[in-house]
């Protein structure tokens, strides 16, 4: 893992991403960690967009609780409600 200080941090943002395949670049101001940079792998842009998205980790947890906490419904339930035919059948 790479550390840089943030006020060291004066050269441009391609150069810093070189080599981040083998190892993250951590910044930090005062020591402490304030950004990263790391290598993506496969995950595009909208994951990558959703999986940094407070709001949507939020609802996906309160989804998760409402599912450990109330239950769930069958796929078949679902197919019901949605009106959607079981594959393979006419």
């Amino acid at each position: 893992m790479r550390v840089i200080e943030k006020t060291e941090a004066t050269a441009p943002l391609a150069e810093y991403t070189t080599g981040v395949k083998k190892e993250p670049v951590i910044v930090t101001r005062k020591g402490k960690p304030i950004a990263a940079l790391v290598s993506v792998e496969n995950a595009d842009l909208e994951t990558i967009s959703l999986s940094t998205n407070r709001k949507f980790l939020a609802l996906l947890e309160r989804s998760r609780t409402r599912q450990r906490t109330e239950g769930g419904i069958s796929s078949d339930e679902m197919r019901r409600r949605l009106r959607v035919k079981k594959a393979g059948k006419a």
